[in-house]
């Protein structure tokens, strides 16, 4: 078996609106795949510009800049070293196209143009972008190759009919595809399907990293023309990975050797770990890209600052992150040993800041004015609103980010406090229900991740995992005095959100009651939801850019009987 073709896949992490930095990394990983005697190396969707790009696709200087680190590859390419495959945005007078540009000895091969632009969850491509109308094959270095962009090899076979038709051996896909729960066992079966309409080798690439609240987990692959899979490259990580083909004169198209020993291949890990490892990315990349290089975090004691806590730890390192328990007369005892042993199990810096002064003052000061003491849910707030407070002083003096750590649960039926415990600039667990918030935490306690920077060991103490939550805003209070007990509440949410269940369904599991009650909680707090800081997308719907719902609202389902 002779080798036709050395093709490398770029499997990077670009940053939006970072072209030259963008143009470097993949110049970088070119001169790397050519010393490896690549013939073509193959990059993400939109990887000059970075993905999703927005309103910045909008700017006619920012296409000027994309188009000219285009050229800037394709004039290294005169090297005759390996070919370039890449997505760029490209401006005509017709419109601006989401493009790929085929670069070889320094020349532009070809160009070709994304037709099916998603519209729907967290895509908004057809705002900025308009469709390719064509797609025909590419022939590079007498290779006849067929270039789909992400959402056209999801929609239907017809496009990969047409280029196996027209004589493609060989198709590749060029990817921004977010990462969601069970995620890639979805993309290998649309590309199984896919094969089997053409039988022909498909190469899915895919970008790996955060942008905002967009987590792309990688996991790049391919399967042969006989679905039989190829290479899985790594998750939530950078990989440059040579493949190797041949062709097959059987079935006159090419096939990749596989071969696991370059992928070391974990094919499905567990919900918990792919969920823990996006926290982490979403995180670290959320900071670095935004110039911050250490956060903040109040740690009450409780289990959603610890989980917060101990991602922040493995995402930026110990030292790095600084956390501040700030108790009032509410606080129990337990709770202040629990936050202390778990800032030092995590061995990061962690400080004690009391604020019973500062409260007692601000309840003097307003019981004069209103002529009454604050009471019930406006004596909460005030508390949670000092620490809020402290923190942001905090965040502004040592120029860390602080971080929220309100859970799914608490956000979805406005369980926090505008301008207190809401206070941030991002938070990790803002699509981790609280029932999922336990599952990862005890996850976390008996693995770690390859990228993570935190010990591997139990971090989180047991009794946080075993205690009843509770905000400890008045005494003896537990969340579940307020709530329902939380197995319900996520139940009954992720079905009005997320499975697109009407009540009429959901109520064969609870009550009419229980259900009209949260319904009502989840649509009177969407003005804190459009409050309240970013965090990383986990689920098939966040509460982010793929929910977009009116502040003001008086529909409610009456669909019960």
């Amino acid at each position: 078996m002779s080798i036709h073709l050395k093709i490398a896949i770029a499997q990077l992490n670009p940053t939006v609106g970072d072209v030259s930095g963008n143009i470097a990394k993949a110049r970088q990983a070119r001169e790397e795949a050519n010393r490896q005697g690549a013939d073509l190396i193959i990059f993400t969707e939109l990887f000059i510009s970075g993905y999703p790009a927005e309103d910045l696709i909008l700017k006619e200087s920012f296409i000027q800049a994309c188009y000219d680190g285009m050229l800037t590859l394709k004039d290294d390419t005169r090297d005759n070293g390996a070919g370039i495959i890449i997505g760029f945005p490209r401006q005509d007078q017709e419109g601006i196209f989401n493009s790929v540009a085929i670069l070889d000895a320094g020349k532009i091969v070809s160009i070709r143009d994304k037709i099916h632009l998603p519209n729907y969850n967290e895509f908004h491509e057809k705002r900025t972008f308009i469709s390719g109308n064509t797609n025909d094959i590419v022939v590079f270095r007498d290779n006849p190759i067929g270039i789909l962009i992400c959402e056209d090899i999801w929609k239907n076979s017809n496009i990969c009919r047409h280029l196996k038709k027209q004589g493609a051996k060989i198709l590749l896909t060029l990817n921004a595809s977010p990462y969601c729960r069970n995620k890639l066992k979805t993309r290998h079966e649309i590309i199984s399907t896919q094969i089997s309409h053409v039988n022909i080798p498909i190469v899915y690439v895919n970008q790996v990293g955060g942008q905002d609240e967009l987590i792309f987990d990688g996991a790049s692959f391919c399967f042969n023309g006989d679905r039989q899979l190829a290479f899985q490259m790594k998750h939530f990580e950078e990989q440059n990975l040579i493949t190797q083909w041949y062709y097959d004169k059987k079935s006159s198209s090419l096939n990749c050797i596989s071969d696991y020993s370059q992928s070391k291949i974990y094919i499905f890990p567990t919900e918990e770990e792919t969920d823990y490892n996006a926290c982490v990315v979403g995180l670290r990349d959320y900071v670095k890209k935004n110039n911050f290089h250490k956060v903040i975090i109040g740690l009450s004691g409780g289990i959603d600052s610890a989980l917060c806590a101990t991602i922040a730890v493995d995402a930026l390192g110990k030292e790095n992150v600084q956390t501040i328990m700030l108790p009032y007369k509410y606080t129990s005892n337990e709770s202040l040993e629990d936050a202390a042993a778990c800032a030092k199990s995590l061995d990061c810096r962690y400080d004690v800041l009391p604020i019973h002064d500062l409260v007692d003052h601000f309840f003097s000061i307003m019981s004069q004015f209103l002529q009454e003491e604050p009471s019930g849910i406006v004596a909460e707030n005030i508390q949670s609103r000092i620490r809020g407070n402290i923190l942001m002083t905090l965040s502004n003096k040592s120029e860390a980010m602080l971080l929220t750590t309100n859970n799914k649960s608490e956000i979805s039926i406005g369980y926090g406090t505008l301008y207190g415990d809401m206070s941030g600039g991002f938070n990790p667990l803002k699509d981790l229900y609280k029932t999922k918030v336990y599952k990862l935490a005890y996850w976390r306690n008996a693995h770690c991740i390859p990228c993570g920077l935190g010990p591997f060991k139990e971090v989180i103490p047991p009794r946080i995992l075993e205690k009843a939550p509770s905000a400890e805003l008045r005494p003896n209070q537990i969340d579940e005095d307020s709530l329902p007990p939380y197995a319900i509440l996520d139940n009954i949410i992720e079905d009005i959100v997320e499975n697109k269940e009407s009540l009429k369904n959901t109520k064969k599991k609870y009550s009419t009651e229980t259900i009209r009650y949260i319904e009502n909680l989840l649509y009177r707090s969407e003005y804190k939801r459009r409050q309240s800081p970013p965090g990383t997308k986990i689920t098939s719907k966040s509460f982010g850019r793929d929910r977009l719902y009116p502040i003001s609202n008086k529909f409610r389902d009456q669909n019960y009987e």
